[in-house]
């Protein structure tokens, strides 16, 4: 992400507190086991960028102001949010109140206060495009976009805030953050859909949201069934971990550059046929088994022991029955292939791909998911959560959201999303696939890596990334 010419200068306004427009009920919830997964338990920042519309007066850094003065507040992107998170907020109540863990069983639950969000208006004296509309990863600069309110361990911390910060060109960013307890990314979609349903007018949202979280809670089980799931003897380690040094990169490949990759996979495969048979590996499963073996280069992990790949693969549809329409809360878990270093650096890539599908399949049984609840269940109770190692690569896709097409808030659809790094699994392990930016034509259809690695690893993960474009040739 580019600097500004001059010195970036973000005026903050204090922060207001929004509130649901009607009554909500003043309910304790509870949550599900995937839900109380510690590793769960931060505030996912993310930064949704929207041009100016060129039909409505551009707002008057300076002053905080737009420039014409007949200007109503239906044309002032905070004002118009403001309202519809109001209006949105009567529907998913629990986002107005506080989030803590009992201090009797240790679960989490939210106690549904009706206090209100924090909400912030910002004013910045650059423009967007001098930004890159946020294509890039500074993540310093990124920070100025979003915001945190400090937790009460009595009263908890609010699972909600929101930033909104106008540009001089007369675009807007919106910073959300969201507690990863509450919702995962499908029900993180969700909520910001309807928030732009009522900005666009709506009366009422669409989808009517869900609690329900009692449907994904596990049963508690012996320690020895779960002994293989929480010890880390025999995995890999890199020279490089642990690091205070760490950067991330968010990298660029084309639907033609994956296309070429799927096609390469399926002929060492044996499959044959070229573009026939494309759909025998999908982009995730190709991708990720490069991406995968490229990491563990870049860390020069050991052979001799032992490397996770973790892909979050959604539930909703897989239950019987399937969960609610308009569930918001995390419904997804972990597909898991376990290889030795020697296997995954030394195996025919289309063989790691093919086993990635195989677990993926695998994962989508009703046995698997309920026997994956019994262990977050039992786990939990441990409230451990997982540092950086090397040895995992938790693998999260955004692409199929919506988030960039389907998000009007009355200034035509994001043009970019983008995660501010959350520190889950240290940084390091998590991994997250993103749509293309809008912007940028030659990216339609592709895919966008947003990785974190230490600075001694990253440039050779970086040689492996340019080398996809040419080792893949058909």
């Amino acid at each position: 992400m580019a600097a500004c010419i001059a010195p970036l200068n973000v005026q903050r306004k204090e922060i207001v507190y929004v509130k649901p427009s009607q009554l909500t009920p003043s309910d304790i919830l509870s949550f599900s086991s995937v839900d109380n997964n510690p590793n769960l338990e931060i505030l996912c920042q993310t930064i949704y960028v929207y041009r100016a519309n060129e039909e409505l007066p551009i707002a008057d850094a300076d002053h905080g102001s737009l420039k014409s003065h007949n200007q109503s507040d239906k044309h002032d992107p905070a004002c118009v949010i403001k309202e519809a998170l109001s209006k949105v907020l009567f529907y998913y109540y629990p986002l107005a109140g506080k989030l803590k863990r009992n201090k009797g069983n240790g679960k989490l639950e939210i106690n549904c206060t009706g206090e209100g969000v924090p909400f912030l208006e910002a004013i910045a004296d650059c423009t967007l495009q001098s930004l890159q509309y946020f294509d890039g990863n500074d993540v310093e600069t990124a920070k100025l976009f979003v915001f945190e309110v400090p937790g009460d361990e009595n009263a908890g911390t609010h699972p909600l805030v929101i930033q909104v910060t106008k540009f001089a060109c007369g675009g807007f960013t919106i910073g959300m953050g969201l507690s990863h307890s509450v919702c995962d990314g499908f029900g993180a979609a969700q909520f910001f859909r309807a928030m732009a349903e009522f900005a666009s007018g709506k009366v009422e949202c669409t989808v009517k949201p869900v609690w329900e979280r009692e449907r994904l809670v596990g049963r508690v089980i012996e320690d020895k069934l779960i002994q293989p799931f929480i010890s880390n003897d025999s995995f890999v380690t890199s020279p490089f971990l642990p690091s205070t040094d760490l950067i991330h990169e968010c990298f660029n490949l084309s639907s033609e550059c994956t296309r070429r990759l799927k096609i390469s996979l399926i002929e060492e495969s044996g499959g044959g046929g070229g573009e026939g048979l494309i759909e025998n590996f999908t982009i995730l499963e190709a991708l990720s088994a490069y991406i995968w073996r490229a990491r563990f280069k870049a860390l020069e992990l050991n052979l001799d022991g032992k490397t996770t790949l973790a892909l979050a693969l959604g539930i909703r549809n897989l239950l019987q029955p399937p969960l609610p329409n308009g569930y918001y809360g995390n419904a997804f878990i972990s597909s898991n292939v376990v290889l030795m270093g020697k296997d995954l650096l030394e195996s025919p890539l289309s063989t790691v791909a093919r086993l990635i599908k195989e677990g993926k399949k695998n994962a989508s049984k009703t046995e698997y998911i309920h026997s994956w609840l019994d262990i977050l269940e039992s786990t939990n109770q441990r409230r451990k959560t997982t540092d950086a190692s090397g040895a995992f690569m938790v693998l999260t896709d955004w692409r199929q959201l919506g988030l960039l097409e389907q998000v009007d808030f009355g200034w035509s659809e994001a043009v970019n999303v983008i995660p501010i790094p959350w520190k889950m699994f240290g940084y390091v392990d998590l991994c997250i696939f993103l749509p293309p930016y809008k912007l940028n034509p030659s990216m339609k259809g592709g895919v966008r890596v947003l990785v974190c690695l230490p600075r001694t690893a990253m440039s050779k993960f970086k040689e492996e990334m340019e080398a996809i474009n040419h080792k893949f040739e058909v």
